[in-house]
């Protein structure tokens, strides 16, 4: 009973330090990425970076980062009125420090070859290094899954997860040929940190996607001897 009872709390404590040591770990790598590890000159993978969703929030926010850093930007929106003010301020910032191009998009209705198509036509020519999948839609107010509208599911599937992929599919071509590239899906911490995110499920589901598409695309793209590097964030 004595050595069963040893295994028991032996095998416990084990399991405890495992997962003590796997969140330490995850701690450690945080805590390196955001204090410790020297930031990437973006500019050297390419002079225009491609950024959708970038009238407000996160979206503008990093735009004006990008533009912080010596990028030109290609801004793409649904709404050319919506997208002007970001435009108008960005240039008024900077002045004739960078260039800003605006493209008219509405990836809720646009299908994935006219995203393509669209995304590709806009960035020709122009030397993209780094792409920033920042537009996303959520619910109105949060609701059960059988009261979401089919139009409502519709958009957040091509917004989500279609566009993700397509308008990565539009410059991945060129940014390939340079061997260089970087690539930032924007996720959500309701598909990370937390098990379930009640009410809000087809959100949360789609959004889990986007690390795993980041990860594949990643793997295929090494595979050419690419030397890029995979980081998963999550932000909400």
């Amino acid at each position: 009973m004595e050595l069963e009872d040893f295994m028991i709390t032996a095998a416990a404590a084990l399991l405890g330090f495992i997962s003590l040591f796997k969140n330490l770990l995850v701690f450690i790598r945080w805590l390196h990425a955001t204090f410790l590890r020297k930031p990437k000159n973006l500019c050297e993978y390419g002079s225009w970076a491609v950024v959708t969703g970038p009238i407000d929030g996160i979206g503008k926010a990093l735009a004006f980062e990008l533009v912080s850093k010596g990028l030109n930007l290609v801004l793409v929106g649904r709404n050319l009125n919506k997208l002007e003010p970001t435009t108008s301020e960005l240039r008024w910032t900077y002045a004739n420090e960078i260039q800003v191009k605006t493209v008219v998009a509405d990836l809720a209705k646009l299908s994935g070859e006219e995203i393509e198509a669209v995304i590709g036509e806009a960035t020709e020519g122009l030397d993209v290094g780094a792409v920033v999948n920042n537009g996303g839609l959520a619910y109105p107010y949060p609701r059960y899954f059988r009261e979401v509208d089919r139009e409502l599911m519709e958009s957040m599937l091509r917004v989500n997860l279609n566009a993700v992929m397509w308008v990565t599919k539009g410059v991945i071509d060129g940014m390939s040929k340079k061997k260089r590239e970087a690539i930032l899906n924007i996720g959500s911490a309701s598909s990370v940190y937390l098990s379930s995110y009640p009410l809000q499920t087809l959100y949360a589901s789609t959004k889990t996607y986007i690390p795993l598409f980041l990860a594949t695309k990643m793997t295929m793209l090494r595979r050419r001897t690419m030397p890029c590097r995979l980081s998963r964030c999550s932000v909400e």
